[in-house]
């Protein structure tokens, strides 16, 4: 069972905690990752884009010129994919990219998220930043004291509503409550930041 330092606000050392071994201690499953966030990926896409096809385009009623004896090719409408202004061949229309991953796969790239983050050093987790009002100024401060400063991701108890106003408008960081938690989130970042709240939610879920 592997060890976490848990951290005050000021980066200091406030006690340890042991990490449960089926959520932190596995190895990283890049294939199950992949497919997880590929999933999340595309159903956040709207899929509302659209071109016309040669009968949904404006005019082109009437033959151009007749069948025979002008030398030219036949021609049936002037809205036809050859012309300009015509219609679009396999053009897009609208439908949803969404494609179903069962709950096991979900779960099990969570896990594999923050396995992969402990064992690259990039977990911290934090005994909680107790804000009494929303503060981007002492947010700000608290991060340069955990040493993050590059792109960070917080991940908060879901009822932690000064925390999550303070560092919302912080360049390079985004905060999001436990309950948001997903694989893309957990890994998009250079470090990962848990309060201890959010910690014992994840254990309890992924467990």
């Amino acid at each position: 069972m592997a060890k976490i330092e848990i951290k005050d606000a000021s980066g200091k050392k406030v006690k340890e905690a042991d990490l449960n071994a089926a959520v932190f201690g596995i190895e990283p499953n890049v294939h199950v990752m992949h497919t997880v966030v590929r999933a999340y990926r595309a159903a956040m896409r709207q899929g509302t884009h659209d071109t016309k096809t040669r009968g949904e385009v404006r005019g082109g009623g009437k033959k151009p010129w007749r069948q025979k004896g002008t030398g030219r090719a036949r021609q049936g409408t002037i809205r036809a994919p050859q012309w300009a202004g015509g219609g679009t061949v396999f053009g897009p229309h609208p439908r949803s990219y969404e494609f179903r991953v069962n709950r096991k796969e979900v779960k099990l790239a969570m896990r594999s998220a923050l396995s992969a983050k402990l064992a690259d050093e990039q977990l911290i987790v934090v005994d909680g930043f107790n804000f009494e009002k929303p503060s981007t100024k002492e947010a700000a401060a608290a991060l340069k004291a955990l040493g993050c400063d590059r792109r960070t991701t917080i991940v908060v108890d879901d009822e932690d509503v000064n925390t999550y106003l303070s560092f919302r408008n912080i360049e390079r960081v985004n905060i999001i409550p436990v309950s948001a938690a997903n694989t893309l989130e957990l890994v998009d970042n250079k470090a990962l930041v848990l309060t201890a709240a959010a910690l014992e939610r994840l254990e309890e879920v992924l467990a």
